[in-house]
């Protein structure tokens, strides 16, 4: 009931925020803000003044850039005590994400979403995030970059396919760093502790360094380390296992801990500012950081509230470093930027598997379960408990460079024109173990383990990419962009079973003994690598060839042979997938007056295709985004009052779909086309004490085909998945958000109380309408946090609550493997957190 209320009263506050905010404004003049420096006070608002972005690649006003773009820059991000993804995505309504821990984390943005992505190996990501000038875009979950001495993120909705590339096709999130400053020097220092509600104590602390070394070098430095408490408990268990009678019994008694899913996160950056010149500008920076997680951060609601139950130790150290430069400059009045980068990723993790046994044990209850027709046995033929543990490794690289020109803002015709190269490389290993299994049925070279993937993967993009305004008259001007782009994939390794080395008496060469392995499987794994003189294993031992000649590939590993590939001689070579096009963006802006701007755009983005990891699949093509969108963008005289908003529609054509298919291999295959339509609103309001902001978005993401099992709907017995017209999953059709922040002066210091309360609507977990059925549906929520504190001088003090009511917030809903539908787990926002947070600036 009191849910209930909470949605019927705030729900309607937070969207006549939203909408009617600005119909009660007052009127007065603007001013531009900076970055926070030594001699900048805290100011009684939540505004960020006339917010300077960098979206088109130039220096401009967020109210004169035609497009679509939401911008919080330092002050709010400081006072909304915003330091890391899942802060600020509350605050951005196109934003939508999945995630099942830390560092595992897939967005979308206006809809563009079909669930499922993420894999190491799967679709690249339709979101772009960058990092400064460099992009940080990774395949297996988004970079968590710890927010702190941050100028602002930009979030750009829409394709931004033209200046920003491939994987820009639904949007562009942008986090600026507050830059090295020869002003002066001066610092900040901020710490923090909490409690959570059914949980454990939280702790963070932070603190930046900006150092000048005379008028043209400065440092800044910046460094952190936040614990987060963990609030789900791995509660006592047991699973039982066929054969019967005497059937496999195990607990999880070693594993039972409270509050087990914490995760610690350290690290820092420094920036380097050399001013070379009056005109050229080196900025090289570094960053690193380690974020180490222990637990899930799903529940298990069948089990309880906040609960588990997990039979294996689960873990994730997720560690990036980045080295990159930018060097600024001009020739003649023409600016140039160089921005390059390298970017190094390394994730371990551990994850229980057990309930991937649970469910193949009870699809084969009628033969015995897995541990009764398979040859789950040890080394001396008995049978063994058939749980399964995974063991997974990525080591991600990212080189990029960019080298572009532009010309003077000032001049009726303006060129901003460039060349773009990335090259991005995973090596993806996951070991699927069961401990005490039989060498002879094991992986080739790696005991106790049922299957191995250890492959490489490489995406490379090449692009030009241009855009030219020109002004018509002094109130209208007109836009054209295009990127013309290649990219080239490739994919390379090993996948499977192993196979038993030994010789079958009867046949008298090695690799025929049976049994072949703990599945039994004669086809897939090592049956099916590639041998010198043609053929695979399998042909060889059908046909009576040799079976000892299989060929090899370099930069992999410790593989037992090749099956992902292409044989090329005496060697297997990658399978590639590779292709090119034009991606554009046209738009008119009218400004009728200096407070008022009008903007029509027609744009597209996309996606490039690859390559299956899994090698008897098919690749996958690529796919394109077409935005048709109407915008506008206001400021009341006297700046008090912003209103800014778009209507589009969007049309997204054969879109890659990741799904689990067969034994729960990933698959990408190209799905059916969609159509999304959608609104977006933000407001700010300043009268005079108290600050307001809001933002809404309305979405509406349909599919206009059949989504099959095949990617050809009129196939011999193609099954219809989802039929035309299903919703989209992730999105939430309503998403809200607004805070308010008054403050008034009590003596020499500014007291303030300030909140936020964000609501979103329900949304399908899965395309597919039978596993949507099965995982259940994401619930809507609202959440509120509220804080009270004061400013002294230099110094601040607060005491917050986050998630104030205690609302079980549902990020996300995910299952371990494609038939373990007897167990979903919901991926819930943190609980009640109430603490303390302390700063001084120097």
């Amino acid at each position: 009931m009191v849910v209930s209320f909470r949605r019927r009263v705030l729900v309607p506050l937070l969207v006549s925020a939203a909408f009617a905010a600005p119909a009660g404004a007052q009127t007065g003049s603007g001013q531009t803000t900076s970055a926070d420096t030594p001699s900048q006070q805290p100011t009684a608002t939540t505004s960020d003044g006339d917010i300077i972005v960098t979206a088109q690649k130039r220096d401009e006003s967020i109210q004169n850039v035609p497009i679509s773009i939401q911008a919080i820059g330092t002050r709010r991000l400081d006072q909304l005590n915003v330091s890391n993804f899942n802060d600020y995505t509350q605050l951005l309504p196109s934003v939508a994400f999945q995630s099942s821990q830390p560092g595992v984390t897939t967005v979308y943005m206006r809809g563009v979403a079909s669930g499922g992505d993420g894999n190491h190996s799967g679709s690249l990501p339709s979101v772009g995030v960058y990092l400064d000038e460099q992009p940080v875009t990774t395949i297996g979950g988004t970079l968590d970059v710890h927010v702190y001495d941050i100028a602002r993120i930009e979030s750009l909705a829409g394709p931004q396919g033209t200046l920003y590339g491939a994987s820009s096709e639904a949007g562009t999130i942008r986090i600026i760093t507050n830059k090295p400053d020869t002003a002066g020097f001066y610092g900040r220092v901020d710490g923090e502790v909490n409690m959570l509600r059914s949980g454990g104590i939280g702790y963070v602390s932070e603190g930046m360094l900006n150092i000048p070394f005379g008028e043209r070098v400065a440092l800044r430095m910046v460094g952190f380390y936040q614990k987060d408490a963990g609030f789900i408990d791995n509660v006592p268990g047991t699973r039982r296992f066929l054969p019967q009678p005497g059937g496999i019994s195990v607990d999880n008694a070693a594993f039972v801990k409270k509050d087990y899913n914490d995760t610690e996160t350290y690290g820092g950056r420094a920036a380097l500012k050399i001013d070379l010149d009056d005109n050229w500008t080196a900025t090289p920076t570094l960053l690193y950081q380690e974020q180490n997680s222990h637990g899930s951060y799903g529940y298990d609601p069948k089990v309880g509230d906040l609960e588990v139950q997990r039979f294996y130790p689960e873990y994730r150290r997720d560690r990036f470093a980045q080295a990159a430069l930018t060097i600024e400059g001009q020739l003649g009045n023409w600016d140039v930027t160089y921005a390059g980068a390298l970017l190094d990723r390394r994730a371990v993790q551990s994850s229980d598997y057990t309930d991937y046994s649970e469910a193949y044990d009870s699809l084969y209850s009628a033969v015995g379960g897995l541990a009764g027709y398979f040859y789950y046995q040890d080394n001396a033929g008995n049978t063994i408990d058939p749980r399964q543990r995974v063991i997974g490794r990525d080591h991600f690289k990212k080189l990029s460079q960019e080298l572009r020109i532009a010309s003077p803002v000032d001049q009726p015709f303006r060129l901003v024109a460039g060349a773009f190269y990335q090259r991005q490389s995973n090596l993806i290993f996951q070991d699927y173990q069961i401990p005490n299994l039989g060498q002879q049925v094991s992986v080739n070279g790696y005991p106790g383990t049922l299957w191995l993937t250890r492959q490489h993967r490489v995406d490379k993009d090449y692009a030009v990419f241009g855009e030219a305004s020109y002004d018509l008259t002094s109130k209208l001007t007109l836009t054209a962009g295009g990127r013309v782009f290649i990219y080239d994939n490739s994919l390379v390794g090993f996948f499977g079973f192993g196979r038993n080395p030994g010789v079958d008496a009867a046949d008298g060469r090695p690799y025929t003994a049976s049994p072949f392995n703990a599945a039994g499987s004669s086809r897939t794994g090592v049956a099916s690598c590639y041998m010198a003189g043609g053929g695979t294993l399998r042909d060889a031992y059908l046909n009576g060839g040799d079976t000892t000649a299989f060929l090899t590939t370099p930069d992999v590993g410790a593989i037992p042979c090749v099956n992902l590939g292409v044989p090329d001689g005496n060697r297997v070579v990658p399978k590639r997938a590779d292709g090119q096009g034009v991606t554009y963006r046209f738009n008119a802006t009218w400004k009728p007056t200096d407070e008022v701007l009008l903007y029509a755009t027609a744009s597209r983005g996309f996606r490039p295709g690859g390559i299956n990891r899994r090698g008897d699949v098919g690749d996958y093509a690529a796919d394109f985004l077409t935005n048709y969108e109407i915008g506008w963008k206001t400021t009341l005289p006297g700046g008090t009052v912003r209103f800014n908003g778009a209507v589009y529609q969007q049309n997204w054509d054969q879109f890659q779909f990741s799904f689990l298919g067969e034994n729960s291999f990933t698959v990408i295959q190209n799905g059916p086309d969609a159509r999304i339509r959608g609104i977006e609103m933000d407001t700010n309001v300043t009268l005079g004490a108290l600050s307001l902001t809001a933002a809404g978005s309305y979405t509406n993401a349909r599919t206009r085909t059949d989504l099959c099992d095949s990617v050809d709907c009129s196939a011999e017995g193609a099954k219809v998945l989802a039929p035309s017209g299903t919703r989209l999953p992730i999105t939430p059709r309503f998403k809200v958000s607004g805070t308010a922040r008054y403050s008034v002066p009590i003596g020499t210091a500014r007291a303030y109380i300030q909140g936020l309360v964000a609501h979103q609507s329900s949304a399908a977990s899965d395309l597919r309408l039978a596993k949507a059925a099965a995982l259940g549906r994401l619930q809507p929520y609202t959440s509120a946090n509220l804080s009270i504190g004061a400013e002294l001088a230099n110094y601040t003090f607060e005491i917050f609550a986050r998630n104030l009511w205690d609302e079980r917030g549902q990020i996300s809903r995910f299952q371990q493997c494609g038939a373990c539908d007897q167990r979903p787990y919901i991926v819930p926002i943190a609980p009640r957190t109430i603490g303390i947070r302390a700063g001084a600036k120097f």
